[in-house]
């Protein structure tokens, strides 16, 4: 069912609107130097038109509504901050989905990415029934590489020339999870996995330093 709501302390996934228009708008000028180098672009030989956001509202929600995707936008306490959508959507044998994702720079560095993706999982497992999740990553995207393990996805490997980046065929890394992998949710996990690694962190920085070595007269 679309639209969709989903609710976890102060973070929200939820449609655009086309209310949303000049937060939506400001957010996107604000971050574009941020964004740019990793925003998948339209190959010159389609010749698409560009959409109005009216235009990419309706067919986002169209999409949804025929559970082609989950196109969500990402709130922070009531404030737009990025977005989470779910797309390729595959029933049958297949049963899988592409999780693609951007956030805003003021926020970037705070866990809210992790958390919304792992958000967005749970639904994909859970709501739609899917087997697999994956998400495409291009190999210089450290900030990305950094959501996918603190989740814990399985590294797959480069696919060649993936996808259209900023006027080119650009190679991408692709991360996935199958249903089977998660005990209990994608949010648990994310959770217990964020303990691990500061546990090892504090066990780590609590090791005494080697003595520096000393001379000896003589020697």
């Amino acid at each position: 069912m679309w639209p969709t709501r989903i609710t976890d302390g102060r973070l929200e996934l939820r449609p655009l609107r086309r209310r949303d228009f000049r937060e939506w708008n400001e957010l996107r000028r604000r971050n574009a130097a941020w964004l740019q180098p990793w925003e998948a672009t339209v190959p010159p030989t389609e010749g698409r038109p560009a959409m109005t956001f009216g235009q990419w509202i309706r067919e986002s929600n169209r999409a949804a509504r025929a559970g082609q995707s989950r196109p969500w936008a990402v709130w922070l306490e009531g404030r737009l901050v990025g977005q989470v959508t779910v797309t390729g959507i595959t029933r049958g044998s297949l049963s899988s989905a592409a999780i693609g994702y951007w956030i805003s720079r003021d926020v970037a560095g705070r866990g809210i990415t992790p958390r919304a993706v792992a958000l967005a999982v749970d639904d994909c497992f859970g709501t739609l029934g899917l087997h697999r999740v994956e998400i495409n990553i291009r190999p210089e995207n450290a900030a990305s590489l950094r959501v996918v393990a603190k989740l814990g996805l399985r590294d797959e490997g480069v696919r060649k020339a993936y996808l259209h980046i900023q006027g080119h065929w650009a190679d991408h890394r692709t991360f996935a999870i199958t249903a089977e992998e998660v005990t209990g949710t994608m949010v648990e996990r994310l959770e217990a996995n964020l303990a691990a690694a500061a546990a090892a962190a504090a066990a780590a920085a609590a090791v005494p330093a080697a003595p520096e070595p000393r001379e000896i007269p003589g020697s």
